[in-house]
């Protein structure tokens, strides 16, 4: 993904726009345009240009104190074939993991270090988690994106370490070493779990989903209490659901 570090602003017009709207993180609701041209480096008469043209696109929204990400975003996303394809065939497997386990069922795709979450259901019961729609964790640390990394194509693992394992909480795998050797564990067993490695408190137990040549093109996972979360005994539903979309999507 292209920088939106001050100082690295892209030439074009699509560049800049794009650099505006990867600007929002997730904890965002909106951002003043001074923050805007603070996180970007865009002088500020030319992101009041941009913001005011991807407004009359309803790319973005303007309130009464920011700017904020238009539902024309939210559309164009879900006509993206890959990702539609997938949700769709993986819809009523998710289903049925969510009915057997009353758990938060996730499913993520992997976008270079990191996971992209396409598709998620909320258990009432549940922790909250830091996972949203269209959010993005880092790979290392959360048991869809090691269950991804473990069916990787070859040097994505060596792309994950040289971003950098931060250690996220107490328990998180910081070491290259370790890391291989989980990984090596997960490719033998077909189960990723993650016990407080991303968030205090929560533990996840995942499986991949696979193409035809083996690599994971999404995977797919049970998130609860660390306390009382059993990933052992929850570990078969989650691959026979891995499983079904896998065949599916062949």
């Amino acid at each position: 993904m292209p920088s939106t570090v001050p100082g690295a602003v892209p030439n074009s017009v699509i560049g800049r726009a794009m650099t505006l709207l990867a600007a929002f993180r997730p904890s965002d609701t909106e951002l003043t345009l001074a923050e805007l041209t603070r996180r970007t480096g865009i002088p500020k008469p030319t992101a009041h240009r941009l913001v005011a043209e991807l407004a009359e696109w309803d790319v973005v929204e303007r309130t009464g104190t920011g700017i904020r990400l238009g539902m024309r975003l939210f559309e164009l996303g879900a006509l993206a074939p890959r990702q539609r394809d997938l949700r769709d065939t993986a819809a009523p497997f998710l289903a049925d993991l969510f009915e057997a386990t009353h758990e938060t069922v996730h499913l993520a795709v992997p976008d270079g270090v990191e996971v992209v979450y396409v598709q998620k259901i909320d258990s009432r019961q549940g922790p909250s988690v830091p996972s949203r729609l269209g959010g993005r964790m880092p790979a290392y640390c959360t048991g869809v994106g090691k269950a991804l990394l473990a069916f990787a194509p070859a040097g994505r693992v060596a792309d994950v370490v040289a971003a950098g394992l931060v250690r996220r909480t107490p328990r998180t795998v910081v070491a290259p070493g370790h890391l291989a050797r989980d990984l090596a564990r997960i490719a033998e067993s077909g189960i990723a779990e993650e016990h407080e490695e991303s968030t205090v408190g929560i533990a996840c137990v995942a499986a991949p989903v696979l193409g035809v040549d083996g690599v994971a093109v999404a995977a797919v996972s049970i998130t609860g209490w660390a306390h009382r979360l059993d990933t052992t005994r929850l570990a078969p539903a989650v691959r026979t659901a891995a499983l079904g979309i896998t065949r599916m999507l062949r």
